[in-house]
């Protein structure tokens, strides 16, 4: 018999639908059970492509001793965080408080009142290495739930107010100046955490860091930093060679567990291939390697293949694991490969052998790139191209055949809109015409299915939008849509902004009016909303929201939205000196801050032609725009048109200048204020 996520449309609630224990989804109502009954409450938060979440359902959640247990001493909540990250991340600070570590399975013990009093992890089937059993720890939390209630009232009343803290550290106003000095500060900082022998940062598990190779790409533009430059690049080729690179299919996998970049934990994600896209787009434009351009298209292809919805929108993940083994869909024994690919330099160029690399089989990747490959071995290049990619779409068509990974097949606004945005950013880089078009179409798609009336919601799945937008929804589709506007000329995307923004600022803002709660007005659902500033696996929302209303500020010369922005990064200035890998978003906004935020519009004969010439470039902190009418309703657009001789106003936040007339000299002057 199915339990009550039978109901729900989330494949991670859909995977415990058929567990003995009788699972509610997050609503009011097992709390109102738990109040009549007097029970406490366990919420127990994953997400689909999570290994280790599916690992302890297989062990305990599917146990029926274990389920009867549960049932009979506590109303028991499945979550997934993905559809509810402001509880996830209410109670993520509870148990990391209580433990001092976190991560998924996350499962935490509540009161009738939803506030947390004890929590943790994974936890085995049965002890090992001192850690007790989940089993051992539910009879624990029974046996002081029914002893000890006046101590679990006192530890939730102590615990509600560290939460209540917990949300306003790090936004206290520091006064540290925006400039120059500051990004050096930044820099310095970021590159004394490289892994300088194999790039990214820090040791194993290595995390993609996309944020941070960004601000040194970007810290190098301004600057001329070749350290900064070499790190950022080499980060980018060591995933690009190694195992998180799927080398046949295109696209990222979450983060390598070894220092090497080799092997990775499989699952993809839409929002680290949608962030790292943008970074190869800024890797790209600087440079001008084809590499960058050949990984930015193979990964988009990746997400149109395997992550695009019939209704146009992305999916938001790749289980990690098919037929119940981890990587096996991406991995190739001896056999499976001999079957195949006869070409001995084919095998050796992705480092492919008999006894394997991980678990006796093999992870493709590239130890040497193919010019190197073909100068050690006497190869022709051109010829050895040809082969490697004649191979990889004959082992792609055989990896076809396999028993797919399960996907997470709903959609988030929140990862849709960084997916916009990757599409916009390559439609500029490259000067592609059919990502312009994807990045319109999926926008429209956007528009379509995650409003409800005039509200935003944060899902969608099978026709149905639900659950508010929380904050990162909304910064998120307010700056893809400021970076559409620039991609494709239409600049109804920026009144839109402006409309997301307005929203933002009464549902949003804190009561100091200086940052944004993570959740809206409109949801009661957990006892303490939260300043999120932290940049995590995606962008701080109060980072992204800086950002556009320092943008919307220009170009609807609304000082009020400007200084709002301005406030937000002095406030978070020294926190993003001192930590600044946590803060990298925060970083990047500094950085095109320090360097003066500009709007660029162009119009005139040629205006299309200069607008794509100068988005092709890396020119982090210009807003490139097209005056396409005489008459606009938007402020920066008023009084800059022209139907004949081709015009480029630039003005920066302080000052306009005398026009320019091509994008050549348009650079020159960009280039001139950057030395």
């Amino acid at each position: 018999m199915p339990n009550k996520l039978i109901e729900e449309s989330s494949p991670y609630l859909l995977q415990h639908a058929h567990n003995p224990v009788d699972w509610y989804a997050w609503g009011d109502e097992p709390f109102e059970r738990a109040k009549t009954e007097n029970k406490p409450v366990l919420v127990s938060i994953g997400y689909s492509a999570c290994h280790w979440c599916h690992v302890m359902e297989h062990e305990s959640f599917e146990n029926e001793e274990v389920a009867a247990y549960m049932n009979k001493h506590f109303i028991n909540i499945k979550v997934d965080r993905e559809e509810y990250p402001a509880v996830d991340h209410f109670y993520m600070d509870a148990v990391q408080a209580i433990t001092g570590s976190g991560g998924w399975p996350l499962n935490v013990f509540v009161t009738p009142e939803r506030v947390p009093f004890y929590g943790g992890t994974y936890f085995p089937p049965r002890p090992v290495y001192g850690r007790s059993s989940w089993m051992q720890v539910m009879e624990s939390i029974a046996g002081i739930w029914a002893e000890r209630q006046d101590d679990v009232a006192l530890q939730t009343g102590q615990m509600l107010q560290y939460l209540q803290n917990a949300s306003r550290i790090g936004v206290e106003g520091s006064n540290k100046p925006i400039n120059n000095e500051l990004t050096q500060l930044i820099c310095n900082s970021l590159l004394k955490q490289a892994d300088t022998e194999k790039g990214g940062f820090g040791k194993a598990p290595k995390f993609p860091g996309s944020m941070a190779i960004s601000y040194l790409l970007e810290y190098y533009h301004y600057t001329g930093d070749k350290a900064a430059l070499q790190h950022a690049l080499k980060s980018l080729d060591a995933m690009l060679q190694g195992g998180i690179y799927d080398q046949l299919g295109g696209g990222f996998a979450r983060y390598a567990t070894d220092n090497d970049w080799l092997v990775p934990h499989f699952e993809k994600m839409l929002y680290d291939n949608a962030l790292l896209i943008a970074s190869l787009c800024d890797a790209y434009s600087i440079t001008k390697e084809h590499r960058y351009k050949a990984a930015i298209e193979e990964t988009i292809a990746f997400a149109e293949r395997e992550l695009k919805s019939p209704e146009g929108l992305y999916y938001s993940a790749l289980d990690a694991d098919s037929e119940g083994v981890e990587g096996k869909f991406y991995t190739w024994t001896w056999q499976e490969w001999d079957e195949v690919i006869s070409d001995e330099f084919v095998t050796r160029f992705f480092g492919v052998s008999e006894h394997g690399n991980w678990e006796h089989t093999n992870i493709l990747h590239t130890p040497v790139t193919v010019a190197d490959f073909a100068a050690r071995n006497g190869v022709d290049e051109v010829h050895l191209s040809v082969l490697i990619e004649r191979a990889k779409k004959t082992l792609l068509d055989e990896r076809g055949k396999r028993i797919r990974p399960g996907t997470d097949d709903k959609s988030l606004l929140s990862w849709n809109a960084l997916m916009n945005m990757a599409l916009a950013r390559a439609a500029m880089a490259l000067g592609n015409e059919q990502y312009r078009k994807l990045a319109e179409d999926h926008m429209a798609s956007i528009n379509r299915h995650f409003t409800i009336g005039e509200d935003w919601m944060h899902t969608w799945k099978q026709g149905k939008a639900k659950i508010p937008a929380n904050l990162d929804d909304i910064a998120y589709l307010a700056k893809a849509m400021i970076q559409l506007a620039s991609a494709s000329g239409m600049n109804e995307y920026l009144q839109s902004a402006d409309e997301l923004l307005t929203g933002a600022i009464d549902r949003f803002l804190n009561e100091e009016g200086r940052f944004f709660y993570y959740s809206s007005s409109a949801v009661k659902d957990i006892p303490v909303r939260k300043v999120e500033t932290y940049d995590g696996a995606t962008p701080s929302a109060n980072a992204v929201m800086a950002e556009c209303l320092l943008l919307a500020g220009m170009f609807l010369e609304r000082n009020d939205y400007a200084d709002l922005g301005y406030n937000m990064l002095t406030d978070m200035a020294s926190a993003v000196s001192r930590y600044s890998y946590s803060f990298s978003y925060w970083a990047m906004v500094m950085q095109r801050y320090a360097h003066q935020y500009k709007t660029i519009v162009c119009s005139g004969e040629e205006a299309n032609e200069t607008v794509n010439k100068l988005n092709s470039f890396c020119i982090p902190e210009a807003l490139v725009l097209t005056s396409q009418k005489e008459i606009s309703e938007l402020a920066i657009l008023k009084g800059k048109f022209s139907d004949g001789k081709n015009t480029v106003h630039i003005c920066t936040q302080e000052s306009c200048l005398p026009p320019k007339s091509t994008w050549t000299e348009v650079l020159e002057y960009l280039g001139s204020i950057k030395n």
